[in-house]
């Protein structure tokens, strides 16, 4: 693993602690409280792990940086850049992908807890099927979406044309799923962009 040392009145930055200015990387104080995405040697994305799993993966010389974040880990003589991305230098075969359970929770997870009509974001949401469920549509990925209670309210039971609404994006099933306990994952680091699929 990279360590880099800096005397005790500069920052990794370039700016020195003397010039008023305080344009150092935060330090990370909770290895458990960031999130590292883990790349096949492939460039696929395998699945998301702590800074702690990241860096002793980086320690043996398992896997190499791709994409380092804006935190450091800081000893008394060395800073070292916490990865936001990692690659493993072997290749590793992945299990079969499943599909993402369909439930309540993983819809909003999905639409990143925003209403998918007029964009509200909250945490007050309900589902509506934009087919209406009374006249045959279906529950399912592709026919159901987080709505706020007012637009559910106009909308009533009828497809979004005749409401004259529009959907911000179409509905599908998440093509990704993190093999971790994070689950789905609509608030991923936007450096994880990059490498993974759309519509995930």
């Amino acid at each position: 693993m990279r360590l880099a040392a800096y005397p005790d009145d500069v920052d990794p930055g370039g700016a020195t602690a003397h010039d008023g200015r305080d344009l150092a990387p935060r330090p990370l104080t909770n290895l458990g409280a960031a999130r590292v995405l883990i790349l096949n040697a492939s460039y696929e994305p395998l699945h998301v792990c702590s800074v702690k799993r990241a860096i002793t993966l980086l320690m043996h010389d398992l896997a190499e940086r791709v994409q380092d974040g804006d935190r450091v880990l800081r000893s008394p003589s060395s800073v070292v850049a916490v990865p936001s991305v990692i690659r493993l230098r072997r290749y590793v075969r992945r299990p079969h992908r499943q599909r993402v359970a369909f439930n309540r929770k993983n819809v909003f997870r999905r639409d990143d807890h925003t209403c998918q009509y007029c964009g509200v974001r909250s945490h007050d949401l309900t589902l509506d099927h934009v087919h209406p469920r009374s006249r045959g549509g279906p529950t399912s990925w592709e026919n159901v979406v987080a709505c706020c209670r007012r637009c559910n309210a106009t909308k009533r039971d009828r497809t979004p044309k005749e409401a004259a609404m529009v959907l911000r994006r179409r509905p599908a099933a998440p093509a990704f799923l993190f093999s971790s306990v994070y689950g789905v994952l609509p608030d991923a680091d936007p450096a994880w962009e990059a490498y993974l699929p759309r519509g995930r």
